[in-house]
């Protein structure tokens, strides 16, 4: 006969393998007797567990609900699909994302590596529509999240935004997700003494787990760093506006990630942008929907006198056709035929 402990986890998936259970058909099917079953129920109820025992002609137990959710029991295809489902949720939109890489992290670390590759497969062959354009490989997350989670040292090959490659060798502190965008690694660099953002996207196969770290002190307003180094200081062009607002009404339309908002009075802020060329950051203030001054640098400036040059002449020809035909009132006089 099993020992206890094993006896208790095969009477724990039995329950929740399906609603009811009889009870000498749950006993034949542990290899127990009636009073073991009956011992072993008891046992599960003192760990937490909510076991309806209905008695008389038909009886049986049946797993209830209790106040607390109690710990689970799969089999390795429901581990798999569990697993992949969790991936897909972490790297798709919505607000699971986060919760989800959580419990991702405790699954995986109890996998065996066939089932992870396993759950890898079933979810690379998974659509979901909706979800952002830049998508992690969800092994080089969950790594990741555990080595900061556990504060241990990973190597990985980088590709930077200019498409140049590196061997990086960080302390991981923190996965950071931007909206409904990429993820990134927060880590200290020690090659380079200093804090450093990683797109995960862009981190080429799987990181190496190294030693444990010491901790350090990180950023002192980390999400303003994080900020900075994903909205501004990772692009070649940046800009510099002053825009008409108080700091709480400005930062319900524009995001962190997509610029640092610094309040000047009351009534305006100072809004940095980062992009990959001028006239991606010219359209992204426009985009913005805020009245702006005092913009800097001088080529930004540029863009958008060229942008507003190009918008004046559009509105000015509004009441034309293209090709020489007539104009809009001539058309609504003709009406329909």
């Amino acid at each position: 006969m099993l020992e206890t402990s094993a006896r208790l986890l095969v009477l724990l998936s039995a329950l929740q393998s399906r609603r009811f259970w009889a009870g000498p058909e749950l006993a034949e099917h542990l290899g127990v007797t009636d009073r073991t079953l009956r011992r072993d129920v008891d046992r599960l109820r003192s760990l937490g567990y909510v076991v309806d025992a209905i008695s008389g002609p038909g009886g049986g137990y049946q797993l209830g609900r209790g106040a607390e959710l109690p710990p689970l029991v799969f089999d390795e295809d429901e581990a798999v699909a569990v697993a992949a489902a969790l991936g897909d949720a972490a790297l798709g939109a919505g607000g699971a994302g986060d919760p989800a890489m959580r419990a991702l992290i405790k699954l995986d670390g109890l996998l065996p590596r066939r089932l992870r590759a396993r759950a890898s497969a079933l979810a690379s062959s998974m659509l979901t529509l909706g979800r952002p354009r830049v998508r992690a490989d969800p092994e080089v997350l969950v790594t990741l999240a555990a080595a900061a989670r556990d504060r241990v040292a990973v190597t990985f090959r980088y590709e930077a935004l200019g498409g140049a490659a590196s061997q990086r060798q960080v302390e991981p502190l923190r996965l950071v997700r931007s909206g409904h965008g990429p993820w990134y690694l927060v880590a200290f660099d020690p090659g380079r003494g200093a804090w450093r953002t990683f797109r995960v996207d862009r981190v080429r196969g799987r990181p190496r787990v190294g030693e444990r770290f010491a901790e350090r002190e990180p950023p002192a307003d980390l999400e303003a760093y994080v900020s900075s180094s994903i909205a501004v200081n990772a692009y070649p062009c940046k800009g510099r506006v002053r825009v008409r607002g108080s700091l709480a009404a400005l930062q319900e339309r524009i995001p962190p990630w997509s610029g640092t908002l610094t309040p000047i009075d009351g009534e305006s802020c100072a809004l940095e942008m980062g992009a990959p060329e001028w006239s991606v950051l010219a359209g992204m203030l426009v985009m913005a929907g805020v009245d702006f001054d005092q913009v800097e640098p001088e080529e930004l400036a540029e863009h958008l006198r060229g942008v507003g040059e190009r918008l004046r002449r559009a509105c000015a020809g509004r009441g034309e056709v293209s090709g020489g035909g007539a104009g809009r009132g001539e058309r609504r006089r003709g009406g329909a035929r």
